[in-house]
């Protein structure tokens, strides 16, 4: 069996629908941090059914495996933090719903809104109350973790407790180093992702559906023999150390 065969078939399904629909491209792209990334992921191109349909998929796949691998962790709602969060806790809640409803039929979802609404039925929230509620915030990526933490901020405010988080891809990649924010080169120290490091903040587990390290098992056949280099000597350069 060939290492990519070795991943779970959701995640093998996934990768194979982001390349079939240029969600996952190659090339030379510069990121926020001014590092030029040889891989690209850009979850704003899940605007179709059959692409929702894949990623809430695998979302569910991967927060059901984590629930019967750890049987204690329990959670009553998902919170999609506006905006790309919205469609992703709807569809995911209904796809858990799917995979077993006696565990999951009554997961219920929730998202904020941007602007606070004074009419109607007026709030910050549509959907389920966080009152009293174990929450899990799902997400599409997590770069500098602002919007993360802005999430976390919101559901405290409204009485919830945060249990987990789950976000799409983990680049693995540590933060930038002071000098690259001030347009240096890396200075080649360990650090953290910023996942390492809401992980270590929050004290929650932080699930990714694919790793990079996925990502690179799963293209194997895939893409070309440069491409799979330029991946693995990015990871080599810009790895995390958690």
């Amino acid at each position: 069996m060939s290492s990519a065969e070795a991943l779970p078939a959701y995640k093998r399904d996934l990768i194979s629908l982001t390349l079939s629909s240029n969600i996952l491209t190659f090339g030379s792209f510069t990121l926020k941090s001014g590092r030029i990334s040889p891989y690209f992921f850009n979850c704003g191109l899940f605007s179709k059914g059959k692409l929702i349909r894949g990623i809430s998929e695998a979302y569910a796949r991967t927060v059901a495996e984590y629930c019967s691998a750890h049987p204690k962790f329990k959670f009553d709602v998902l919170f999609g933090p506006a905006y790309k969060g919205i469609p992703l806790c709807a569809t995911t809640a209904e796809k858990l719903a799917g995979i077993d409803e006696e565990k999951y039929g009554d997961l219920g979802f929730v998202y904020n809104r941007k602007e606070v609404k004074d009419h109607g039925e007026g709030g910050l929230m549509v959907g389920e109350s966080l009152k009293g509620k174990k929450v899990v915030v799902i997400d599409d990526v997590m770069t500098a973790g602002t919007a993360i933490r802005e999430a976390i901020s919101i559901i405290k405010s409204q009485g919830g407790e945060l249990v987990g988080i789950i976000v799409a891809l983990d680049r693995q990649e540590k933060t930038p180093s002071e000098g690259e924010k001030q347009g240096k080169p890396d200075d080649g120290s360990d650090r953290p992702s910023t996942i390492g490091q809401v992980r270590e903040e929050t004290g929650v587990p932080v699930l990714a559906v694919l790793t990079l390290d996925d990502v690179i098992e799963g293209v194997k056949g895939q893409a070309t023999e440069e491409q799979l280099k330029g991946m693995e000597d990015y990871k080599k350069k810009y790895g995390a150390s958690s």
